[in-house]
């Protein structure tokens, strides 16, 4: 029996904001936050009910106590972090400015060098592989160094041939790798993809894709046999008002899946909200086995977390099924369930 539906691999790091929409030039406090990629998946798809852990390598120091707190209150566990306590042992940082129209958001990283970054495959235990119904991670993951892509291309095929499904984001990002190395990594790990997150304009940008969007979605499936392509619509009205939807498409029934925007969401942090879109779809496909509802529960969560403060996300099962039911309600919605 696995003992996790979900395990995740990733840098936690720790993020450091000024209160409210001050400017990191000018604030004298930072509230701080843990945060990161694969975490935030881990942690969304807990809070929806499934049983999650996360891999990941943190400082033996107060900084790692604080994260691993984090990791355990999220309801994730904590059973495969590792422990740097080398001499320069570190915990990655951002620092994170809110925007407001028409300034925009803003983020500074210092992470050289973070323990996360000497990682390596001889720290996994052997019996993890047998412990997930699912494998996920990011190109994020990938890009920071040679270490953690080693690590995670092996988890990767392990767990593949363990017979867990393997979920990943590619979450490009052009200040940590050029679009050509990224390609030659992501086409290496597609073959193992069952369920693939991409946006439309990584498609069409780094992995060269041409056509209409829904053309580019099924040749995924047809050239690695990705089983699941999830692609965000996000229209940004501006830092504080967004609309949000997505389309699925599933090679199993041959069809596209997608529902009417959320419209207007009130933006109060949008960090974090692109994975919680990828724990909800995984919680959906997990849980229903069916594209819509990983669908519905997707746009719900990454909609809604898009009005909680920092990273992580903070909207368990009960409450995602109403944001979707009122979603789809028609007519007037009760203001009086509460």
């Amino acid at each position: 029996m696995d003992k996790f539906d979900l395990i995740t691999l990733g840098e936690i790091m720790l993020r450091l904001s000024p209160p409210g929409y001050e400017r990191i030039t000018r604030g004298e406090e930072f509230e701080k936050r843990a945060g990161g990629s694969e975490l935030n998946v881990a942690a969304g798809a807990a809070l929806l009910g499934l049983r999650t852990a996360v891999i990941s390598k943190l400082p033996a120091n107060d900084l790692g106590t604080f994260i691993k707190n984090r990791i355990r209150f999220e309801g994730v566990s904590d059973d495969y972090l590792i422990y740097d306590d080398s001499e320069d042992a570190r915990l990655g940082i951002y620092y994170y400015e809110s925007g407001a129209a028409p300034r925009k958001p803003s983020i500074i990283y210092d992470r050289k060098g973070a323990s996360f970054t000497r990682i390596r495959k001889e720290e996994i235990p052997e019996e993890i592989f047998s412990s997930a119904k699912m494998f996920h991670t990011s190109g994020i993951t990938m890009a920071l160094c040679k270490e953690s892509r080693e690590v995670a291309l092996y988890l990767i095929r392990k767990f593949k041939e363990a017979g867990a499904k393997i979920s990943f984001d590619v979450n490009y990002r052009a200040n940590l790798w050029s679009e050509e190395e990224a390609r030659a990594v992501v086409e290496e790990v597609l073959p193992y993809v069952d369920v693939l997150f991409i946006s439309e304009e990584t498609s069409r940008r780094m992995m060269q894709r041409t056509g209409e969007l829904k053309e580019i979605m099924k040749a995924f499936t047809e050239d690695y046999h990705v089983k699941m392509v999830c692609t965000t619509q996000r229209t940004v009205k501006s830092p504080r008002k967004h609309d949000f939807t997505s389309m699925i498409y599933s090679r199993e029934t041959d069809e596209y899946y997608t529902e009417k925007p959320y419209e207007d969401i009130d933006v109060i942090d949008r960090i974090g909200s692109g994975d919680a879109y990828v724990s909800g779809v995984l919680y959906g496909y997990l849980k229903f086995g069916d594209p819509m509802e990983a669908l519905r529960f997707g746009n719900a969560t990454s909609s809604v977390k898009n009005t909680i403060p920092g990273d992580l996300p903070a909207s368990e099962r009960r409450e995602i099924e109403n944001i979707i039911r009122n979603h789809n309600a028609k007519g007037a919605v009760s203001e009086l369930n509460r």
